[in-house]
């Protein structure tokens, strides 16, 4: 069984993505991962987990300093219920721990939702608690297939 890390790395390659994965030491929080990488937390790129009412899921990509915009992503996704599954589930799905929660090398394949402010080099999860990856926003959102739309708001 291969590791988070391991999964990721394959999948960016498979995919022709270039990372760079940068070794940051565990963080307890989005402001505190932002300092170790020495960038701001609008930098890094949540990956969520979201649960449609019929029960399939897919990943929402938030920047940091901001937060799903519930009406917004129902609107796009024409459904009337979103929630995010709780930590057994969100891994159950992708093989990741939230905090790690990465598109690249999750183990189901999911639609990929990302935020329209979304941009330039950002830090994203490489599939364990130690690291991140820096990449270039563009390049990875075409490769993930993301729909790009404006689904969050300030926090």
């Amino acid at each position: 069984m291969s590791t988070g890390i391991e999964r990721f790395r394959a999948d960016a390659a498979d995919r022709g993505i270039r990372v760079e994965i940068v070794s940051r030491g565990r963080a307890r929080s989005l402001e505190e991962a932002a300092e170790l990488l020495g960038i701001t937390p609008a930098r890094i790129v949540k990956t969520l987990v979201v649960k449609r009412h019929d029960g399939s899921f897919v990943f929402a990509l938030i920047p940091g300093g901001r937060k799903i915009s519930w009406a917004k992503l129902r609107r796009l996704l024409a459904v009337n219920k979103l929630s995010l599954p709780d930590a057994d589930t969100a891994k159950a799905v992708t093989g990741y721990e939230r905090g790690t929660i990465t598109v690249l090398g999750s183990e189901t394949a999911l639609p990929v939702v990302a935020d329209a402010t979304i941009s330039g080099s950002v830090a994203i999860g490489a599939g364990d608690h130690e690291h991140s990856a820096r990449v270039d926003a563009a390049p990875y959102l075409s490769a993930v297939d993301a729909t790009i739309a404006d689904i969050s708001d300030p926090e």
